[in-house]
């Protein structure tokens, strides 16, 4: 490895052995965020670093009100809706915070349905209704996602367009505004992604439950299911459909290729 690379990897080497412990340590705030701690600060600082090093956008701007909070109504959904064990669990918080990269996080629309019927259960109807109140949950929280984004996007633009008209910026001014930028931007697709691929599974679940132990509670399922789908559609008009395939979230459509015959 070259000398010059050494300074960078070893820091972040250390603070990636360090993390996990403090994962197991952080503290959960209302709704199951995490709470404004030290310990949760730490984890949310180390992902900055590590994002910063694999070369995505990371800024040391600090968070506006609406920043702050849309990061904070985030967290329902860049974390899974149940988890299957504790380690998934610092895992799934370290991905959130960008300490581990989006992209090892396989989708598995399984996850889900093997979360909520593990263990003993006196009747499948409660697994029913766990689903549905899950589904419920989500939808009813992006709204307000969707509001406090949208926000969010219009003093990113303000804040793109007032950068050639402030003469006392140096690069590293700028350039930590289009970091910001871009950051918010990613964030948002990102949890856009994540509500599609929550609904993924609750499809799945709702399907095998259905197959495993018809019940009439099948049927409350399906309305949830269809009312986190109709509020998922306000997160469409955010940013372009492409959004996804730009941060790094999804492969890239590849791009079409036209034969020209000669002659």
């Amino acid at each position: 490895m070259p000398r010059r690379v050494l300074p960078l990897v070893l820091p972040l080497a250390r603070v990636l052995l360090a993390v996990p412990l403090v994962a197991a340590c952080a503290q959960q705030g209302d709704f199951g965020r995490p709470a404004p701690t030290a310990w949760n600060s730490l984890i949310d600082a180390a992902g900055t670093f590590a994002a910063h090093e694999r070369g995505e956008p990371a800024s040391l701007f600090p968070f506006t009100e609406d920043e702050r909070a849309l990061r904070d109504r985030a967290w329902r959904f860049l974390m899974p809706a149940r988890e299957r064990s504790v380690f998934d669990a610092a895992l799934n918080n370290l991905t959130r915070a960008r300490v581990l990269p989006v992209g090892w996080r396989l989708s598995d629309p399984a996850a889900y349905v093997e979360a909520i019927t593990a263990g003993p259960f006196r009747s499948v109807v409660s697994r029913y209704r766990r689903l549905s109140d899950d589904l419920v949950a989500d939808g009813r929280l992006i709204p307000a996602f969707a509001e406090t984004a949208s926000r969010v996007v219009r003093a990113d633009l303000t804040r793109l367009q007032s950068l050639p008209f402030i003469t006392t910026l140096d690069d590293r001014d700028v350039r930590s505004a289009a970091m910001r930028v871009a950051e918010n931007r990613c964030l948002i697709a990102w949890v856009r992604r994540e509500t599609a691929a929550r609904s993924a599974s609750y499809r799945y679940a709702l399907e095998h439950l259905l197959v495993a132990a018809p019940e009439d509670e099948a049927v409350a399922a399906e309305r949830a299911l269809a009312f986190l789908d109709s509020r998922r559609t306000l997160l469409d008009p955010l940013l372009p459909a492409d959004a996804e395939a730009r941060c790094g979230l999804v492969p890239p459509e590849p791009a079409e290729v036209v034969l020209v015959r000669k002659g």
